[in-house]
Formats: C-alpha cells, sequence, structure tokens
C-alpha cells in the first residue's frame, strides 16, 4: 500500500490540472526553470557557508569553541562528548551526521551519548545554512532577532533532549 503513495500522488496532480485546464508539463518545466534560478541565486551563500566552516575546522577554531563550550554547556545537562555535535549543527548538516556517525561508532546507538546525539539531530535544524538560503532570497535588513530567536530555540531543543534522555530513556 505505501508503495503506491507516490504514483497516486502524481496521478491527483495530473487528474487537478487537467480539471483547471493547465499543461501539467509546462507548469513542471517551469519549475523545474525557478528551481535551477533559485541554485544560482543562492549558490554564493551556500559557499561562502561551507567556506566558513573549512575555516574554523582548519584554523583550530572549532577545538577551542569545544574547549570554551564544555564547561558551560555541561551546566545545562549536556555531556562533554556532545559539544562538537552542538557547535557544529547550526553551521552545517552533513558535517552533523559525520560527527553523528563518529560517536555512535564510538559509544553505540543504544548509549546515552548516542540516543541524545540522535535527538540532538532530530530536534534542531542547521540554522545559518538555511537562514543564508532564505535571507539570500528576501529583502529583510534586521535578520539578527531572527537568527538570535533561531539559536535560543535550537540550544533549548537540544537542552531538553539530553535532560529528557537522561530521564526517561
Amino acid at each position: 500500500m505505501i508503495d503506491l503513495i507516490i504514483p497516486f500522488f502524481i496521478l491527483c496532480l495530473l487528474v487537478l490540472s487537467f480539471a483547471k485546464q493547465k499543461n501539467a508539463y509546462s507548469s513542471f518545466c517551469n519549475g523545474a526553470k525557478k528551481g535551477f534560478e533559485l541554485i544560482i541565486d543562492i549558490m554564493p551563500f551556500i559557499i561562502a557557508i561551507m567556506l566558513m566552516i573549512c575555516l574554523m575546522q582548519i584554523s583550530g577554531l572549532t577545538a577551542l569553541l569545544i574547549k570554551i563550550f564544555a564547561p558551560i554547556l555541561s551546566v545545562f545537562g549536556i555531556p562533554e562528548e556532545l559539544v562538537n555535535l552542538v557547535c557544529i549543527r547550526p553551521f552545517t548538516n552533513s558535517g552533523s551526521v559525520a560527527i553523528l556517525s563518529d560517536i555512535l561508532s564510538t559509544y553505540g546507538a543504544d548509549s546515552y551519548i548516542g540516543k541524545c546525539a540522535c535527538l540532538i539531530m532530530s530536534s534542531t535544524e542547521t540554522v545559518f545554512f538555511v537562514s543564508a538560503i532564505y535571507f539570500s532570497q528576501i529583502n529583510v535588513k534586521k535578520y539578527f532577532f531572527v537568527l538570535a530567536i533561531s539559536l535560543s530555540l535550537s540550544f533549548l531543543a537540544i537542552v531538553l533532549s539530553c535532560n529528557l534522555c537522561r530521564f526517561f530513556v
């Protein structure tokens, strides 16, 4: 039954386009064309974020952030083993997945650290990456508040993830 969801969705779109007398193929091609234009528009922002992440790791800034934030984050119930994930998660998803993979291979998926890491990955977002894409497409001058709120809520999700794992798992 679940294998039929996508064909059913496509069939519904075709029926809807026929009912509204729209050319489905033309609409698809126009959407694909706009998608390529979007990719070209946001590419400089993506490259800038990827470059920043590489420079942070090469320069040792990531290691310094881990050393600085480990005692502070332990007050909130976040284990020292997860500080690298907490620092990298707002910037990059692929880097976070690599760190998660390392955590799971080191501590195991059923460990407290592994469960916390998985919950952090599923409850937070790459704030700076998404913001760079979003702000590249709109004309907002004061985006500091959006970033502050997003980072605050992401941090709250991380704290809740670790504390919920401690008490309920």
